[in-house]
């Protein structure tokens, strides 16, 4: 399990069991109702208004594993993802909570959990034809490069193995994978992001993206919404388009270049969770009045982001993700396929929240009271 971000974030689960108790202990004992049956979405609503709706319809902590009875007592698992980085470990939450539960009916989910440090799509290609050597009942996999990838998983489901991706990136159209459990509209995201900047800027300016690893889908299909976007407003322009490779440092000193060769950019598109974080940091050093827009729930990006430096963020429910990929591999390793059981692909959702739900987001994500 990766290290890095999830001391932070694992306050989540601790923040959110509090808001629960606290929520069911101010519940008034009336004859007839069962104890402790307040809504905490209700509740939170009470003191938080319009933000607590929003923040609290981004990530869905309530997941219950559905009726289906495993086949058996034991799963291995294999998954490996671009790299190591917080946003996975949010999706790490969610799995651990799948295999909890399973765990409470008697059954036990093991899994190696592994990415490198730096994404790189050969990398991703040897663990995974290391991991195919092994007895694992499924191998699930975010794609790092749909092009280099893809034929590898296709190789792999023609030899036996059962495949399944999973996360932020599918595999490209008509693999052989069997299911993915992730984003499946990050060109609407990145769309999105970028309509909510063009408002902001009145359809006028100058406009730079930062879009990640080249290749990666997840990346490529929001920068594809965002240059799409942009191109129907005939006074916008996008100006440069570069690649963080998913480092905070390097989107930093890519969007310091950017706005020295362009001091009177307007906005910046930002198409992962490390490159807002970096472009605000460049943002404010250059002392530019450029409007930022990204993606996920970077704890020092909501910072910013509550400061008025980053305009909106899109924010994946993680959590979501990573329950049901470990409710999904488990049938797939009993040999279903999608249909009724479970679908090809999920529909987990996206929300793009702004300065005023920053500070609830804070306090549920990290335990952050502003």
């Amino acid at each position: 399990m990766p290290g890095n971000g999830k001391k932070k974030i694992i306050l989540l689960l601790t923040i959110f069991s509090m808001l629960i108790f606290a929520a069911c202990s101010s519940v008034s004992d009336k004859a007839g109702e069962d104890e402790g049956t307040l809504d905490v979405k209700e509740s939170f609503t009470e003191d938080h208004a319009e933000p607590a709706d929003t923040v609290l319809s981004a990530v869905n902590f309530e997941h219950n594993l559905d009726s289906y009875r495993p086949q058996k007592d034991h799963y291995n698992f294999y998954f490996t993802y671009k790299i190591v980085h917080p946003w996975w470990d949010a999706v790490a939450l969610g799995m651990e909570e799948a295999q909890r539960q399973y765990l409470d009916r008697g059954i036990t989910v093991t899994y190696e959990y592994m990415a490198p440090d730096h994404a790189s799509a050969q990398d991703q290609a040897a663990r995974l034809t290391e991991a195919e050597k092994k007895d694992y009942d499924v191998i699930g996999v975010d794609v790092a490069d749909e092009d280099i990838i893809s034929p590898l998983l296709d190789k792999m489901v023609d030899a036996g193995t059962k495949v399944m991706t999973f996360s932020s990136s599918d595999a490209a159209e008509g693999c052989k994978r069997i299911a993915y459990m992730g984003n499946t509209h990050n060109y609407q995201d990145g769309a999105d992001l970028t309509e909510a900047l063009c408002e902001k800027l009145e359809y006028k300016g100058k406009i730079a993206i930062l879009v990640g690893n080249p290749g990666a889908p997840c990346h490529e299909d929001r920068a594809k919404g965002a240059s799409d976007t942009i191109a129907k407003y005939k006074d916008m322009e996008i100006v440069a388009t570069e690649y963080d490779k998913d480092s905070v440092d390097v989107a930093y000193f890519l969007t310091k270049k950017i706005l020295k060769d362009h001091p009177d950019l307007d906005g910046i598109v930002c198409c992962n969770m490390s490159n807002p974080v970096g472009a605000a940091r460049a943002v404010m050093e250059l002392n530019s009045s450029a409007v930022i827009v990204g993606m996920d729930h970077d704890e020092e990006a909501l910072r910013y982001l509550d400061e008025g430096i980053i305009y909106c963020l899109g924010v994946q429910d993680c959590y979501s993700i990573g329950f049901d990929t470990i409710q999904t591999a488990v049938k797939i390793a009993d040999g279903n396929m999608a249909g009724d059981l479970f679908p090809e692909k999920t529909d987990e959702i996206t929300t793009v929240i702004y300065q005023k739900d920053a500070a609830l987001m804070l306090e549920l994500l990290y335990g952050e009271i502003l």
